[in-house]
């Protein structure tokens, strides 16, 4: 439903942008169509996310849900340089634009693109994030131009036009690198912050018999689902079921924290760990 609002209305946005003369229409509606394109390939890669895992796979297919949303960042990116080189010239000349015609479209545009926002309310994975940012843009976006046309119908002001699709551009880009940043953090495998990181091993430490833990490593597949993998250091002396005991708690406080999947290595204390980065 948010695929079709949105494609079929950034047509809409494009002849409406052409008629009233406005870049910033025209902005908006480049960035809808890359919306739209963003929202069909949201929706295919999400589907292929939600595969179980297989022998080509073996963590599954939720990174999947992040192609899409690198897709998505690299339209808007691409649409956002159009529209600023279009823009520009325009500071210096401005030309007359259609003040009733932006006003008629901004009313619609916030209605459409307040009602595909709603639709995909609650997203937790990256690509749902992006996808519900850019129609929340969407919508901020439509209330400024009908900001400005309400004041270009009583004053002849048009270079509030090229001002304001950059503005909207402007504020797109800073969020589109701010997604692109966390997709790339994702892709890289990024831990989380080094306090996190220090709180996970402090409260390991913590449990009881639980000498010491290293060789710690987190990441996520798509912002949603985490991934942990430690080497927890215990007595010697203790039996295999009170591993069995510190193992479980491991993992309890580790799914507390939101990781879904963790993979414990319990070793001796004092014996050599095989791996050379321990």
């Amino acid at each position: 439903m948010a695929f079709w609002l949105n494609a079929l209305f950034a047509l809409v946005e494009i002849a409406g942008g052409i008629m009233t003369n406005s870049v910033a229409i025209l902005s908006d509606a480049f960035h809808d169509m890359g919306d739209s394109v963003a929202l069909g390939l949201a929706w295919y890669f999400q589907r292929v996310s939600s595969r179980q895992r297989d022998e080509k796979y073996t963590y599954g297919y939720k990174r999947y849900s992040l192609v899409g949303a690198t897709i998505s960042a690299a339209i808007l990116l691409i649409g956002s340089i159009i529209i600023i080189s279009q823009a520009v010239p325009r500071l210096f000349a401005p030309e007359t634009v259609h003040a009733k015609g932006m006003l008629y479209l901004a009313i619609a545009g916030i209605i459409i693109n307040g009602l595909a926002m709603f639709r995909l309310k609650g997203g937790h994975s990256q690509n749902e994030k992006v996808i519900s940012l850019h129609l929340l843009e969407d919508v901020l976006g439509w209330v400024a131009v009908l900001i400005a046309s309400i004041i270009m119908n009583y004053w002849n002001i048009p270079i509030l036009d090229p001002i304001l699709s950059l503005i909207i551009t402007t504020f797109i880009l800073f969020r589109v690198f701010g997604n692109m940043r966390q997709t790339f953090r994702i892709f890289m495998q990024a831990a989380p912050s080094e306090e996190e990181v220090e709180h996970l091993k402090t409260h390991l430490v913590e449990i009881s018999g639980v000498i010491d833990v290293h060789d710690m490593h987190f990441w996520t597949m798509d912002g949603i689902y985490n991934i942990a993998s430690l080497h927890v250091s215990v007595n010697p002396t203790i039996t295999v079921s009170e591993t069995e005991v510190i193992k479980l708690e491991v993992r309890s406080l580790l799914k507390a924290e939101g990781f879904a999947h963790t993979t414990i290595e319990i070793e001796p204390d004092g014996k050599l760990c095989e791996l050379s980065d321990c």
